[in-house]
């Protein structure tokens, strides 16, 4: 049996806000399934299943506040649990939760046809039996009215995740402007209200409908008129809420969207407590960046664009490797003891559009070849600045990387984020004078800096990680 837990994105966050539940009692769901939406002070977070099982019980309802650590629902992850749970099909759209009924037909095959599935009248039993998706997805499509005949699975063996509702929902939004994000809570309410989502022009992120939203329309002020917005405007509303926060449906009151202001409170009180309660101590290092640029010249002509490597993924990768080699800096001090981590989570400091920071993480990144750390930080990246994040990139970083060199920084010293014991910055590459074979020459070099924590190292340690870090740059084909 396993727990989902409400997650924490970083030692300033007590409390999250369960928004919208993806599964119900029953439903059997695979690793990396969404299965709810919870709400933090900073972001709104997709859950992950990490284990393969059947749903137990929801502990959480939706709409209720609760402390980080909460646990939120139960997954029976036995294999009889998995094998003898039934399938479920899903309500349509603005149907109330508890209105699936059991599924019928052929159970799901092992295989898909590969390519793009031959669209096929709706309820084509024959076909839709060989389609590989969870219940779990075949909700969300239902939710959004899409056939799954229609949709290619990305997934292993043409299994459709949920990447490919997702894709498959934005490109009809862009053809018919007839779908509409919104939370179960605010789809159950617009059921019960009689309010037509299609018509609202929702406060959450991306132009989501929250029930607060569904609650306005259905009582319209009295001097007040309803009337149903333009495409344009419904898009200027989308826009201005880009970057926003997500906002708490909290039952009977108006869903307030996140302050940057009181991010930034909460940004200084963590940072406050880390100066006042960790000895810091600094080091800086420049590093020749001549070899590393070269090689990342060489390997983008080879590779399509979409395929490319920006030079912070190098670094990325270098800070990760350094952290196995060197691996006093990578861990917490807990109960005045320094805990040595078993892998690499590396939280990677995002600015956001609103202002303010936030700190995602990539989870096993001294695991991850060059490549995948390029998607995954632009994954982290773009899930921040969009205010929509996933459970795993609030995974609890072991070492965090501030890079400051796209603003021309050249050098940046952070403040270490308790309980981890250092965080390394980098600065702009920029050519600078140097000693060349006993020659002055101009070369690529950045300032690479690392905070660490006097308690878990010393000066020599952090010294070696640095070199580490350097070394590990010149050789940057074996990233």
């Amino acid at each position: 049996m396993a727990e989902f837990r409400m997650p924490s994105l970083g030692a300033d966050m007590t409390e999250g806000v369960l928004l919208e539940w993806r599964v119900r009692p029953g439903d059997t769901v695979h690793k990396g399934d969404v299965v709810a939406e919870v709400d933090t002070t900073k972001a709104a977070i997709e859950v992950e299943c990490f284990d393969d099982g059947v749903i137990g019980e929801l502990l959480v309802p939706e709409g209720a506040t609760v402390p980080v650590g909460t646990p939120l629902a139960t997954i029976e992850t036995s294999p009889s649990a998995a094998t003898a749970a039934p399938a479920v099909t899903t309500a349509p759209v603005g149907a109330k939760a508890g209105g699936a009924q059991p599924e019928t037909g052929a159970p799901e095959q092992p295989t898909r046809p590969v390519g793009p599935a031959p669209a096929l009248p709706h309820g084509h039993d024959g076909h839709e039996s060989t389609l590989r998706a969870t219940p779990l997805i075949r909700r969300l499509a239902a939710e959004a009215g899409i056939d799954l005949a229609t949709v290619h699975g990305s997934a292993p063996g043409g299994r459709i995740v949920r990447a490919d509702i997702d894709r498959a929902v934005t490109e009809r939004l862009g053809a018919f402007d007839i779908w509409v994000r919104a939370t179960g809570y605010a789809r159950a309410l617009a059921n019960e209200t009689g309010v037509d989502l299609t018509g609202l022009a929702g406060s959450g992120p991306d132009g989501a409908v929250r029930a607060a939203d569904v609650r306005a329309a259905a009582s319209p002020p009295a001097a007040e008129t309803t009337s149903t917005p333009s495409r344009s405007a419904v898009q200027s509303e989308r826009s201005r809420s880009e970057g926003a926060a997500t906002a708490r449906p909290e039952r009977g009151h108006p869903a307030p969207q996140h302050d940057p202001a009181e991010v930034r409170k909460l940004i200084a009180a963590a940072m406050t407590r880390s100066k006042r309660t960790v000895p810091h101590y600094y080091l800086s290092s420049t590093i020749d960046m001549t070899r590393a640029r070269d090689w990342l010249a060489e390997h983008n002509r080879q590779v399509p664009v979409a395929d490319r490597i920006l030079p912070a993924a190098l670094l990325l990768a270098a800070v990760a490797r350094a952290a196995t080699v060197v691996p006093e800096l990578n861990g917490h001090w807990i109960d005045d003891e320094f805990h040595a981590a078993a892998a690499v989570h590396l939280g990677v400091v995002v600015s956001m559009r609103a202002g303010g920071i936030i700190v995602p993480t990539i989870p096993d990144a001294d695991r991850l070849a060059l490549p995948a750390v390029m998607a995954a930080l632009r994954g982290v990246a773009e899930r921040a600045r969009a205010v929509r994040l996933r459970s795993t990139d609030a995974t609890p970083a072991t070492i965090t990387v501030t890079n400051l060199g796209d603003l021309g920084v050249d050098s940046v010293f952070g403040v270490i984020a308790a309980p981890q014991v250092a965080i390394v910055g980098f600065g702009a590459v920029t050519e600078r004078p140097c000693a060349v074979g006993g020659l002055l020459g101009v070369r690529p070099q950045l300032t690479a800096t690392l905070s660490a924590d006097h308690r878990a190292s010393d000066g020599a340690i952090g010294a070696r990680f640095l070199h580490t870090v350097d070394a590990l740059l010149q050789t940057p084909e074996e990233l």
